[in-house]
C-alpha cells in the first residue's frame, strides 16, 4: 500500500489536499547564514504562527527541504507538525557544498557511508546535533524525501560521491529524490547521470528551474523523461514578477505537462511574514498566485493536479 512518510508517521497519499513541495520552516544559524542572513529561521513561535496560518487557509502538507548536517531542526519540525496538524515531510541528503564548513564530515565520508546515513534517516530516524560533529544521536521521526543540490556544470569528485549515494538510497527505498538546480548548472547532464545510476526519473523533482533555466524547451525535455518541475519563483521580484511566473506555468500546461508540475515558495526568513512583515508569507500562493493563474485560464482541475494529485504521486513510497 502506498504511503507518504512524514515526521509524525506514515499517512495515506489521500491526506494531501494542498501541498507546498519545497519550503524551509526552521533553520538554525550556520554557514548558510554567513552567506545569506535570510537563511536563519529559528524562532519556533514565529514558524508556528506561519504554519498555523497556512493550515487555517487550507494548507495540509509541506516538504521541508533542509537536509541532515546543514542546520536542519528535526525535533522542531516534529513539534510544529503536532501543534498545527500540517503534515511535514522532512529531508535527508545534502545541500550545496558552500553551505558546509571545510572540516564538515560530509567531505570525509565515502559513498557507502553517505548512503548508509541517508538510508538510516529514511528507515530508522533522523540525526540531530550533526551540524558541527559527525551524526550519532537520532530521533524516531524519519525523513520522507532525499534532497540534493547541483550548483555547477558537471560533477566533480565530491558531487559524484554524493549523488551516487543519494541515488543508491533512492533506488533501495523508492524515496522521492528532490534536487536543487542552481543557475549555470546543467540539469540535462544530471538527468543523464541519474539514469546511469538506474534512478527512476518518475521519482525525481528538479527544483527552482523557473529561475535557474530560462529555456523552457529544457523543462519540457526533462518532463518528457518523467522528471517533475517544482516552481517556486513566486512573489520573488528579485528574479521575475508573478506574470512571468504564470506564463511559465501556462506554457508548460499547454505543452501537456500539467501532471509534472509542483509549486512552493522556497521560504527564507525574509519571505515569512511572521519574521519579516514585508514578506509574502505561507499563504501567498493560496491568496495571490492561484487567483492570478485562474485569470490566465488555468482551471480548477489543473490547479488540483499541481497542488494535490501530483504531490500525492511523487511523494508516495
Amino acid at each position: 500500500m502506498s504511503y507518504i512518510q512524514t515526521v509524525t508517521g506514515k499517512i495515506s497519499p489521500e491526506t494531501i489536499i494542498f501541498c507546498h513541495c519545497h519550503e524551509h520552516l526552521m533553520l538554525s544559524k550556520g554557514k548558510s547564514y554567513e552567506i545569506n542572513p535570510a537563511l536563519y529561521i529559528d524562532d519556533f513561535d514565529k514558524s508556528l504562527t506561519e504554519l498555523q496560518d497556512f493550515y487555517n487557509h487550507g494548507g495540509t502538507t509541506v516538504v521541508d527541504a533542509q537536509p541532515v548536517g546543514c542546520n536542519r531542526m528535526a525535533e522542531e519540525l516534529v513539534a510544529l507538525s503536532e501543534k498545527t496538524n500540517v503534515r511535514i515531510i522532512s529531508s535527508t541528503g545534502f545541500h550545496k557544498m558552500i553551505f558546509y564548513p571545510d572540516n564538515h564530515w560530509i567531505f570525509q565520508y565515502n559513498t557507502d557511508k553517505l548512503a548508509d546515513l541517508f538510508l538510516h534517516e529514511i528507515r530508522s530516524g533522523m540525526y540531530v546535533n550533526s551540524d558541527a560533529s559527525a551524526p550519532y544521536e537520532y530521533i524516531s521521526a524519519k525523513a520522507g524525501i532525499i534532497k540534493c543540490a547541483l550548483d555547477h556544470v558537471g560533477l566533480d569528485y565530491q558531487y559524484e560521491k554524493l549523488f551516487s549515494a543519494a541515488s543508491y538510497a533512492a533506488n533501495l527505498t523508492n524515496a522521492p529524490l528532490m534536487i536543487h538546480i542552481e543557475q549555470n548548472s546543467d540539469p540535462v547532464l544530471l538527468a543523464d547521470y541519474l539514469r546511469r545510476c538506474h534512478v527512476d526519473l518518475n521519482r525525481v523533482i528538479f527544483c527552482h528551474m523557473d529561475r535557474a533555466c530560462p529555456d523552457l524547451s529544457v523543462h519540457k525535455e526533462l518532463c518528457s523523461r518523467g522528471i517533475y518541475m517544482e516552481y517556486d519563483t513566486i512573489g520573488r521580484p528579485k528574479y521575475h514578477d508573478d506574470i512571468k511566473e504564470a506564463a511559465i506555468f501556462l506554457e508548460m500546461i499547454d505543452a501537456g505537462y500539467e501532471g509534472k508540475l509542483l509549486f512552493s515558495l522556497d521560504t527564507t526568513r525574509a519571505r515569512l511574514k511572521s519574521y519579516t512583515p514585508s514578506g509574502v508569507g505561507m499563504t501567498y500562493i493560496i491568496h495571490t498566485f492561484i487567483p492570478l493563474l485562474k485569470s490566465y485560464g488555468i482551471s480548477e482541475d489543473q490547479l488540483k493536479k499541481i497542488a494535490c494529485y501530483n504531490c500525492r504521486q511523487i511523494l508516495a513510497f
